[in-house]
Parts: C-alpha cells; structure tokens; sequence
C-alpha cells in the first residue's frame, strides 16, 4: 500500500474512533442509561462498519480492537467488581475486547454480495448479533451472579431481555445508517481492495 494511501487509512480510522466515542458517551444515549450498563447509542457501531468497507474487514477487526481497548479504559471500573481473576478477564473479553472488536469484522461480505446494502446488512445483524451474545454470556455468567436481577427471572432470560432491549435497536440504526451513509463515502474514494 502506497505511503498516502496508509496515511489516509490511519487519518481515517482515527476520525472514525473519534466519532464511535463521542456517539458511544454517556450523554448521548437514548433513553439515559440502563441500571447496569449499556443502552442505545445512536448509532456508535456505525464509524466501525464504514472503516470495515472502506479498508476492508481485517483493518476494520483491527480498528475495532483499537476501540474496544479504548471502550475498556472508560469503563474500567466495571473490572473492579470481578470477585476473581477468572471473572476479570471474563468481564474484559466479553464486555469490551470481544463484544467490540467483532464489530470491525461487519465488512467481511463487501464484494461477495450483488447488492452492497445486503452486504452492510448482513454484516452489521452478524456481527452486532455476536456482540449481543458477548454481552448475554456476561450478564447471565458475571453480572447476574455479583447482582442477581430484582425480578427473580431465570438469569439467562433477564440477560437476554436486559441486553436485547438496547442491543436490538442498535442493530437496526447501525445497518440503516451505514447502508444510508456508505454511497456518500464512496463518493470520496474507495480504500484498499482487500483480498480474502
């Protein structure tokens, strides 16, 4: 890859981690914050999708790491309430390192699809849908044994209703939107054509 072209990507995907952290924060999601964690953001998975296929899936599975380290670091009080090694690491996989770098895998059906929009949708429902089950296996593994849930619902159904009710949302922006946006930042350029 040519010296500008590396220098575009880098510029790019830095721009692209600045806006996922600012839709991401606190004040921007919708419906405030849920008890525990998460809600809907608008559209914050959307700047790793588009990374995905401009650059191609394995820099956007790389740009996604990228933000789930910075993801971990703003919520790295969540780690303190591990009440083992074991759980820590848990807590740091499937909340953060796994649940987003999954994300910057979205592009990997660019190009073996007809119809792009297809390719983004199905994409973004895949890998958001792994991120659902990241965050599941956490609330039902983790959170429901440090917090058990004030309904008395089995852990696994209140993780999944708990999770699902913001996950489900974002799935549905994150693929609106970037089929929304993807034909303006073709319009710029494309980026490396990857082969894999």
């Amino acid at each position: 890859m040519q010296s500008k072209q590396k220098t575009r990507r880098l510029v790019e995907s830095a721009l692209m981690l600045a806006v996922a952290l600012v839709l991401s924060s606190d004040l921007l999601k919708f419906g405030g914050i849920w008890a525990f964690g998460g809600g809907v953001t608008p559209c914050s998975m959307v700047p790793l999708v588009l990374i995905s296929f401009r650059w191609g899936w394995k820099w956007g599975g790389f740009t996604g790491f990228v933000y789930s380290l910075l993801q971990l670091i703003q919520g790295i009080d969540n780690v303190q309430y591990a009440t083992s090694f074991g759980m820590a690491v848990a807590i740091i996989l499937l909340d953060y390192v796994i649940a987003y770098t999954v994300v910057g895998f979205a592009g990997v059906f660019n190009g073996k699809l007809k119809n792009r929009n297809a390719a983004i949708i199905l994409g973004v429902v895949i890998c958001l849908t792994v991120r659902l089950g990241c965050h599941f296996l956490s609330g039902w593994l983790i959170w429901d044994a440090l917090w058990p849930n004030e309904f008395g619902m089995a852990a696994p159904l209140y993780s999944i209703c708990y999770n699902g009710a913001y996950m489900v949302p974002e799935i549905i922006l994150t693929a609106a939107v970037s089929c929304l946006i993807m034909p303006l930042l073709d319009k710029l350029g494309t980026g490396a054509k990857e082969k894999a």
